[in-house]
């Protein structure tokens, strides 16, 4: 009897043993597998986070770069993603859906940046669609094509657009007069005009450098193309150029322009088949009834002005103030106007700024005298001293162009030889938004609001 109460004693605390070890496992198997759900619902919720979130950009006081914030919208329509443009919200904001690469692009860059949730994006985007809020909604959807119509050569002088473009990290391509004849524009969308002399007067630096290594290099080299391209001079090969710009615009291409850009192009139009230019630009006399023969019908921008017919004078025509401006530097600001973003879109994108009131800077074309201007283009900054003229706005056919008076926003009087802006040390400029809002605005295209 003891050998078998010994044995089934054994027996039982075997079971036992048994049940415990397959208590236990079971025990360790499901809490480890409820770990594993756990984590695998915590994935599935964090990702859900991240997916349904935006990076917004704020183009406000609070922005540690405004100028790169504009290469970080550009890189995410290279990269085919849509950004929406929130107009007149926190200085012109940018809202992006979130993705991992612009965010790691705008920590490169300095940008400062908020990653939102939906609800939060939502709400932003019920607050602008109010009607009474003076806002807007842009979806800017395909990059634009950029292009830059700047001379081979080095001349000593450098140019705003393409400092902005390369310190904010957009791409663009140069193109010059042979280029220009050869048709390449259609590639593009957007065209700059470097500081430039359409009328073939070589930037009217003749008095003051017409001894200087540059001067002399640039005349015998527009002098050589001209011959090549089939011209007799150079004024007849820079009024082809201009017409071949005039039918891009007219054709849908944006047009912008800064400084001599501006009022030399319109002269070169409205002097088509007119002899301008004095023997010492051209080895004959202008016509002595020139001025006359004015046609401000193929003009841009500009009516009734009178051409400098004085190869001393560094001015094309009475276009421009910097003759008669008499404004002290502390005193030189210009106003940008507020329009309605919901009804007056375009004007709207072009003035996005953190800063209404913006600091006046010189040119050979400093601003335009708003009598000058023409009635249906629309002036977008003036400065209210001098009643000038200084960002304006017009279209062309099915195009559209942005004059803009002025060399470089945060050089006050940029002289020949001057060396060029640092931007590193203006990351906030209000002068060089203005540029880059126009880099962006063929992109856009209105976003249709929900009902």
């Amino acid at each position: 009897m003891k050998y078998v109460e010994l044995r089934n004693l054994a027996a039982t605390f075997c079971h036992l043993f048994l049940v415990r070890c397959c208590y236990l496992l079971i025990n360790f198997i499901y809490r480890k597998a409820s770990v594993l759900i756990l984590s695998f619902f915590f994935f599935l919720f964090s990702f859900s986070l991240v997916k349904a979130s935006s990076i917004l950009i704020s183009m406000d006081e609070t922005q540690t770069n405004h100028l790169k914030a504009y290469g970080i919208a550009y890189r995410t329509l290279a990269s085919e993603l849509d950004v929406d443009w929130l107009l007149n919200y926190r200085g012109g904001s940018f809202l992006i859906k979130y993705v991992k690469d612009v965010e790691n692009e705008c920590k490169i860059r300095g940008v400062a940046y908020e990653v939102i949730a939906d609800a939060r994006a939502n709400t932003i985007l019920t607050e602008i669609a109010n009607p009474e809020a003076n806002m807007e909604v842009v979806r800017l959807e395909k990059k634009p094509k950029i292009v830059v119509y700047s001379p081979k050569n080095k001349l000593p002088w450098d140019d705003a657009v393409t400092m902005a473009l390369t310190y904010a990290e957009i791409p663009y391509d140069l193109v010059y007069d042979e280029d220009v004849l050869q048709g390449v524009l259609v590639k593009y969308d957007w065209l700059h005009l470097h500081h430039e002399d359409f009328t073939g007067q070589y930037g009217r630096f003749w008095a003051a450098y017409k001894n200087a290594e540059w001067y002399q290099n640039d005349v015998r080299l527009q002098e050589q193309t001209a011959n090549r391209l089939g011209f007799k001079k150079v004024s007849q090969m820079k009024l082809a150029v201009a017409q071949k710009i005039r039918d891009f615009c007219a054709g849908g291409g944006f047009l912008f322009a800064m400084c001599s850009g501006t009022d030399s192009f319109d002269i070169a139009l409205s002097a088509e088949g007119v002899d301008i230019c004095h023997s010492m630009f051209d080895g004959d006399p202008a016509d002595v009834r020139c001025q006359e023969k004015i046609n401000y019908d193929k003009t841009f921008a500009f009516k009734d002005f009178k051409l400098d017919m004085n190869p001393y004078n560094y001015e094309f025509s009475n276009i421009d103030v910097t003759p008669s401006r008499n404004i002290d530097r502390s005193d030189d600001f210009f106003v940008l106007f507020e329009f309605s973003a919901k009804w007056d879109l375009v004007p709207t994108m072009l003035t996005q700024n953190h800063d209404r009131v913006v600091k006046g800077f010189m040119g050979q074309t400093t601003a335009f005298k708003k009598e000058l201007v023409k009635s249906e283009i629309l002036v977008m900054g003036e400065t209210k001293v001098g009643n000038e003229a200084r960002y304006i706005h017009g279209n062309f056919g099915k195009g559209q162009f942005t004059f803009y008076g002025g060399h470089d926003p945060e050089d006050y009087q940029h002289l020949v030889g001057d060396p060029p802006t640092d931007l590193n040390l203006h990351p906030n400029s209000p002068g060089y938004r203005l540029i880059l809002n126009n880099v962006l605005f063929p992109a856009a295209k209105k976003k249709k609001q929900k009902t």
